[in-house]
């Protein structure tokens, strides 16, 4: 891990208690937002400070093992998020929690969270695909770093997270081979602090930055596709194992349906030992050519944008070496 001060992401996820709103059974919790590459809020965020809102909420005994929620509005990275988590069930084994993520009192997302207390039982696992390590992939930073375009340098160091593609990046062609499936490995680019369930919220965090692009790939899309409009509807996570955000991740997804306008994807995360530690769910809208962008994110013109960023040529960083795409 690199030798840098504790993430930026420590004291967005660390979300803190902001007072009751007058029901017992519902905890009120604030955190700051990341300024970042986006003029929308990053949905990750989001789900990031929602997994450990709930979390705040249950005992330290019981450990998140699984978060589905929906993206309802985009939020606005200027204004404070509540996040309000109302008290489901607590049983003998697990416990349910409700949160509802608000920003002027109106909601952006809302999802449930369950926690168990750790059990034996059945394990098993599907094995991690047969791909390079990350010292062995050229990294998206040395990729963006290549432009002298300022959007690049904040699209990549903004997100505080390292990503190593092992297929073709996306920012600005298509993956010529039409595939529905990838995989990146990804870490935190700073040590990361705290417990087992900022771990777990630091994930939700990255698993939201590239989930939707196996349904890109197979399509003949990327991020600077001219009138592209993409945006996440619904978010689903399971965790099976601890794990640390701020070591390498191997992300696997892949796409298995795209129709009307909405991509579906799904990913596994493995560890640097390639054990299953987490799985991960998402649909998302994807429009070309809408005379009317918009969705959760808001970003369809600074994608556009990112056909400037690169320039043909190539750049190396180990033993891989990626191709920079002309736009």
């Amino acid at each position: 891990m690199p030798d840098h001060p504790a993430s930026p992401l420590f004291d967005v996820l660390d979300v803190h208690p902001a007072g009751s709103p007058g029901d017992a059974a519902v905890d009120v919790f604030t955190g700051p937002n990341l300024m970042h590459w986006r003029r929308r809020l990053f949905g990750g965020q989001v789900l990031g400070q929602v997994a450990v809102a709930a979390g705040r909420t249950v005992g330290t005994d019981r450990v998140l093992h699984s978060l589905h929620a929906y993206f309802l509005r985009p939020g606005d990275p200027a204004v404070p998020v509540a996040f309000a988590v109302e008290r489901l069930r607590d049983g003998r084994s697990f416990s349910a929690r409700r949160v509802q993520a608000t920003q002027n009192g109106v909601p952006i997302l809302s999802g449930i969270a369950s926690f168990q207390t750790p059990a034996e039982g059945l394990d098993h696992a599907e094995p991690a695909p047969d791909v390079p390590d990350p010292e062995d992939v050229v990294s998206d930073y040395a990729v963006l770093d290549a432009s002298d375009h300022p959007l690049a340098h904040q699209l990549g160091r903004g997100r505080h997270v390292e990503l190593r593609h092992v297929e073709p990046t996306l920012y600005a062609a298509p993956d010529p081979e039409h595939r529905a499936r990838q995989s990146v490995w990804f870490r935190l680019d700073a040590p990361l602090p705290g417990d087992d369930l900022v771990q777990r919220g630091a994930l939700a965090y990255a698993s939201d930055l590239s989930i939707l692009e196996p349904v890109l790939r197979r399509n003949g899309l990327a991020w600077a596709t001219p009138g592209m409009n993409v945006a996440s509807l619904d978010h689903a996570m399971w965790w099976h194992r601890p794990a640390r955000a701020d070591e390498w991740i191997l992300y696997a997804a892949e796409s298995p349906n795209a129709s009307g306008a909405r991509g579906l994807a799904t990913g596994r995360m493995y560890d640097r030992q390639r054990r299953l530690v987490a799985t991960v769910a998402q649909e998302g809208m994807v429009r070309v050519n809408d005379s009317n962008p918009g969705g959760r994110d808001g970003d369809a013109q600074s994608r556009v944008s990112l056909r400037y960023v690169t320039r043909c040529g190539r750049a190396a960083s180990g033993p891989r070496r990626a191709t920079l795409f002309c736009s």
